[in-house]
């Protein structure tokens, strides 16, 4: 229960101030700013890293947890109890900003600038970067940050065109909770192709390696 409660929470507090700085930055006109936005995913993916890291492995993210499974270092009941928690826990933080900024349109939501195929594939090469560096970098002292620093790297550059998701969970809830589900399909399959990838990528590389 530990494992899926810290999920839970971990995945709130990942949605709730990273869309949470998004809909802050939309009610205030500007006052975050794009770079804010970022700055604030990152810093909240290391700073859960840190929280729960040892409880849980600090998935918050389904296609990171279906990776693992993949990897065997992940249960088949815990799969679903984890990406049951940390879809719970976005919802959670999702309906908490509706309470709390009833006028946001999009609470956050992750939406594509230019064509579906183009945030498709940004996308997958994303969370391809995403899990790659995950999986190098493991438990190592630094893990927290240099992942935070991914996340806030690629929502620097690429939120503008994606949003940046990388993140089912992240997309789901302030798609659901805002009724703006038109693209929801690009950030469930997109996350899940380019988290595999990145971790066939980084087996290929260390098996290979002399």
């Amino acid at each position: 229960m530990k494992k899926y409660l810290a999920e839970l929470i971990g995945s709130f507090i990942l949605v709730f101030c990273g869309t949470g700085a998004i809909v802050i930055n939309e009610v205030t006109k500007g006052s975050v700013s794009h770079v804010g936005i970022a700055i604030t995913f990152g810093l909240t993916v290391a700073i859960i890293i840190y929280s729960i890291g040892e409880i849980s492995g600090a998935h918050i993210n389904p296609a990171v947890s279906l990776t693992f499974f993949i990897k065997k270092e992940l249960s088949g009941k815990d799969l679903g109890i984890y990406i049951i928690s940390q879809l719970m826990g976005a919802i959670l933080a999702s309906i908490t900003l509706k309470l709390l900024f009833p006028s946001s349109e999009y609470l956050g939501s992750t939406l594509p600038a230019g064509s579906p195929m183009q945030s498709f594939i940004i996308e997958i090469i994303l969370s391809f970067i995403l899990m790659f560096t995950i999986t190098q970098v493991g438990k190592k002292e630094l893990a927290g940050m240099i992942i935070g620093s991914v996340v806030g790297l690629e929502a620097m550059f690429a939120g503008p065109i994606t949003g940046a998701s990388m993140n089912p969970a992240r997309s789901i809830a302030p798609a659901l909770l805002s009724g703006h589900v038109e693209s929801l399909w690009i950030y469930i399959a997109a996350p899940i192709i380019g988290c595999l990838l990145g971790y066939l990528s980084s087996k290929a590389i260390r098996n290979s390696a002399v």
